[in-house]
């Protein structure tokens, strides 16, 4: 009887792949969230592909993982920096895919600057999300609508902390 427990509890061990590349925080509030009607790969894929297409610059896309990110990159440039990133200038977007309803996907896309440096926190602790108002932010904002209208779903208001269409939409600058 021991040994057959024992020989299960190697066989499970064994079975289970505890190992993920996905980082180990989660996304900052307020970051922009849609359901797309796709599965997680395919989901994490369509991201990459809509910021690479909007030109903003994904340095690692883990399909089977459900996540991505860019490099630190100038707002202004959508370059790839090597500047210290330190400011609203210099940005990084990230997006987290999570299994959803059945063939669904939500998808969380957070854009991050850090505002300050202090060598005794790490980067992750130092990050904020940009204004809704940011460059940056309204470009992804932009990536959620399209992605949304091609293979989504609107969340209900309570699911949500979307940026609302109406500053998605408008990129006029405003008035002074």
């Amino acid at each position: 009887m021991n040994r057959t427990l024992t020989t299960l509890g190697v066989i499970s061990a064994l079975a289970c792949y505890p190992t993920t590349t996905r980082p180990h925080f989660v996304p900052q509030p307020g970051s922009a969230v849609m359901e797309l009607e796709l599965f997680l790969p395919e989901a994490t894929r369509e991201v990459a592909l809509a910021l690479d297409a909007d030109s903003i610059p994904v340095r690692r896309t883990e399909a089977k993982d459900g996540w991505l990110e860019s490099e630190w990159f100038d707002a202004a440039t959508l370059r790839p920096t090597r500047r210290r990133p330190l400011g609203l200038d210099v940005v990084k977007v990230r997006a987290f895919i999570e299994p959803s309803k059945a063939n669904h996907s939500l998808v969380t896309i957070e854009t991050v600057y850090r505002p300050v440096a202090d060598p005794s926190r790490d980067g992750r602790s130092l990050e904020r999300q940009v204004p809704i108002q940011h460059p940056i932010s309204i470009r992804v904002a932009g990536i959620v609508n399209r992605l949304t209208l091609a293979h989504g779903e609107p969340l209900e208001a309570a699911d949500s902390v979307a940026i609302p269409p109406s500053v998605a939409t408008d990129t006029t600058p405003a008035k002074p």
